[in-house]
């Protein structure tokens, strides 16, 4: 089928792999590590986590669970995904003015090639996290079916956000810094080295209202099971939707003055 008898969702979906694909290129191409720089970035920072933990507060088993280094890891891993897609937003239409101007597709490919791309990393990092729960005997459970529900939830957070500072910060340019600092904030506020059963009981409700708290949950499970809390994943699905949603609003309202600024 050539290109000009492709349906127009055929012809998104064409793009959209054409340009995440160049992204993981671009990013790889010229790295003597390539893949590995994926995976060493959480890695540094679990090693950093867990000897603090471990070794120098000798809390585990008092914070997260047996074995640590895996409870770092499979809420680390997913985070580098959020993290790395929404940081790069901020940038999707400044970096590819030209073409955002030029082309006829619809502009939200900017932000979705970003999630794209980053989704891929975070899956190639996962034979990692595989490894290392290998080595500390962490035991597999049946809630691992869980795992493909906690990325689509993701990915939806993800694009959401995405969307809304995206054309944003065309307008507003120290908005990018805004939405680093916001960002860092953040992984503390999520329990990335700690779990929500680990926060004073009076926090159990509102922690639910972070919608990576829920997600974070749902991967967990497959390893630790009693971190999983259907309420709270219930209103992180309810947020992350909800996010998707905002996300396109103002995206499909910004998107004519966006193109007028760049």
């Amino acid at each position: 089928m050539s290109p000009a008898t492709r349906s127009p969702s055929s012809r998104y979906r064409h793009a959209l792999v054409l340009l995440t694909v160049r992204d993981l290129r671009v990013r790889y191409s010229t790295s003597a590590l390539g893949y590995l720089w994926s995976i060493l970035d959480p890695l540094v920072m679990a090693g950093i986590y867990w000897f603090v933990f471990t070794v120098v507060f000798n809390r585990e088993g008092r914070i997260g669970e047996h074995p640590y280094i895996v409870f770092l890891l499979v809420a680390l891993l997913p985070w580098m995904w959020f993290n790395g897609a929404v940081s790069d937003s901020t940038r999707a239409f400044l970096k590819d003015a030209k073409l955002v101007r030029s082309t006829s597709i619809p502009r939200t490919i900017w932000v979705n090639r970003i999630v794209a791309s980053k989704g891929i990393e975070f899956v190639a990092a996962l034979p990692v996290l595989a490894v290392f729960a290998i080595i500390n005997g962490a035991s597999l459970h049946v809630e691992v079916l869980y795992f493909p529900l906690a990325m689509v939830l993701q990915a939806a957070l993800t694009i959401g956000v995405g969307m809304i500072v995206a054309p944003l910060v065309v307008f507003f340019r120290d908005l990018e810094r805004a939405t680093k600092l916001a960002l860092r904030f953040l992984f503390y506020a999520s329990p990335i080295v700690y779990g929500t059963t680990d926060l004073p009981e009076q926090l159990h409700f509102w922690a639910a209202f972070n919608p990576l708290s829920g997600i974070f949950a749902l991967y967990r499970a497959a390893f630790f099971p009693d971190q999983l809390d259907l309420f709270t994943v219930a209103v992180s699905a309810a947020m992350s939707l909800l996010f998707l949603a905002i996300g396109l609003v103002v995206f499909r309202r910004c998107e004519r003055a966006v193109l007028k600024e760049l």
